[in-house]
């Protein structure tokens, strides 16, 4: 199979999809691998490291796109990149559909195949593609919340730790999945007070063993978050609906609640945001202020350590690239009913329920999909 990696062209992006280990192995296999001169730079990986490993460096994403029958980046993809795509060709890649119908209308006309990394599920409805980008978001989440309640950066003032004689920050986390986990982690390991919120009492009942029994665990409810609000520091967002829209956990009229100048970080905003209040924002303009409250809405989190993302998630997509190349895209998703939950689009089609309910268009079941799919191939 041909396969195109493009550089990311997504503002602030430095991650790439594919690494020399990846090219080594789909070169060995023998499929061929077009990257686009520079797309490793951002992630310390020159031309010559792919093309040690039998990978071809062509110019241009044009180029890319021409050749490859198979695409695989790390970002959606960008309107100048969507008009690439072709009807026969395969878009692997986060594509968080929800929030954003002119994508998705995009990816429609471009009549291309298009698979999202961020709903495939392993045998046990675990997110295998998604968890090593969550990881990372979690741990950065922290990170940057605790920065921006510098002073100087107009936050509170406050050292999240905390000294000898001085209390400790405080720290709500509301998602207790994998982001929330790895937030409440670092907030730990830095010394602050965390609260964890979810509505998932089994799961509360796993972190309390996780967290080892250092942060509490509380159940969701609106009450609950209000009655914390006036308390806390930061607010961590990390809830997640597979597939669909993030619910807002937290409105305009609550941010009056919270301490002036404290800081809300929402890493659901690439699913179109847990707070009222959130809008996109970038790694070079990451904050804005309202009713003043910070808010930390950079849409790419993980892209600002790229030399730890692009392996961490490479290491989780290389066995699905493999599978596509090795067994074709109908075959690969018709074996595996897990990796068949991250078809999103098919001949101008959503496939994606959760996608199609929110933009309140009709979606061919996945079945019909892999049919309509075999039929054109």
């Amino acid at each position: 199979m041909r396969i195109g990696v493009p550089a990311e062209v997504k503002t602030d992006e430095y991650r790439v999809a594919l690494t020399p280990s990846g090219a080594r192995e789909l070169t060995q296999a023998g499929h061929e691998i077009f990257v686009q001169g520079g797309a490793g730079e951002g992630s310390a990986i020159g031309d010559d490291d792919y093309r040690a490993q039998g990978a071809q460096i062509v110019e241009t994403a044009a180029d890319v796109f021409a050749q490859a029958e198979l695409i695989i980046k790390v970002k959606e993809p960008q309107p100048a990149e969507v008009a690439l795509l072709r009807p026969g060709q395969t878009l692997f890649t986060y594509l968080h559909l929800a929030p954003d119908p002119q994508q998705t209308q995009g990816l429609i006309e471009s009549g291309a195949t298009c698979i999202a990394y961020e709903t495939v599920e392993d045998q046990h409805g675990r997110l295998p593609l998604l968890a090593p980008m969550s990881e990372i978001a979690g741990k950065i989440a922290t990170q940057a919340g605790a920065f921006m309640l510098e002073k100087p950066l107009g936050g509170r003032g406050l050292l999240l730790g905390g000294v000898p004689g001085v209390a400790a920050g405080k720290v709500m986390v509301i998602g207790g999945g994998v982001v929330g986990q790895n937030a409440a982690q670092v907030a730990l390991g830095m010394g602050a007070e965390v609260y964890i919120y979810d509505r998932d009492i089994d799961r509360l009942r796993e972190l309390e063993h996780q967290l080892n029994w250092h942060a509490s665990t509380c159940f969701a409810s609106v009450l609950e978050i209000e009655q914390r609000l006036p308390e806390v520091d930061l607010v961590i967002g990390a809830v997640l609906v597979k597939g669909g829209t993030a619910p807002r956990v937290i409105t305009r009229d609550q941010l009056s609640l919270m301490k002036p100048h404290a800081v809300l970080v929402d890493v659901s905003i690439d699913q179109g945001g847990c707070f009222e209040t959130s809008r996109p924002t970038t790694h070079t303009d990451p904050t804005y202020e309202v009713d003043g409250i910070t808010h930390y809405c950079v849409a790419n989190m993980p892209g600002a350590v790229p030399v730890t993302s692009t392996w961490a998630l490479t290491n989780a997509t290389m066995p699905y690239v493999l599978r596509l190349a090795e067994k074709g895209i109908v075959a690969a998703l018709a074996a595996d009913p897990g990796f068949l939950k991250g078809l999103s689009v098919v001949a101008g089609r959503v496939v994606s329920e959760p996608v199609a309910i929110d933009q309140g268009l009709t979606h061919l079941p996945a079945a019909e999909a892999l049919a309509l799919l075999a039929a054109s191939r």
